[in-house]
């Protein structure tokens, strides 16, 4: 169950770094990725150099998360 809440941190840290990304290039790209979702797959095409590292992080805590279910129904 630790491992589940810590993929879960993992994924919110990730998220907030993503949105920081954002916001850094342009307030438009910022709220459009809060506010509209799937503007953040376009963000991550067009600006991958900023959004790697935040999306990365995501996809590890997606792991982690992944990886605690497991071990729970096993």
């Amino acid at each position: 169950m630790l491992l589940i809440y810590l993929g879960c941190a993992i994924i919110i840290i990730g998220a907030i770094g993503f949105l920081i990304a954002a916001f850094r290039n342009s307030i438009l790209w910022g709220l459009g990725c809060l506010l509209f979702s799937p503007i953040s797959i376009v963000f991550l095409i067009l600006y991958w150099q900023q959004a790697k590292n935040p999306f990365f992080l995501q996809l590890i805590g997606l792991g982690v998360v992944f990886l605690g279910s497991m071990t729970i129904s096993a």
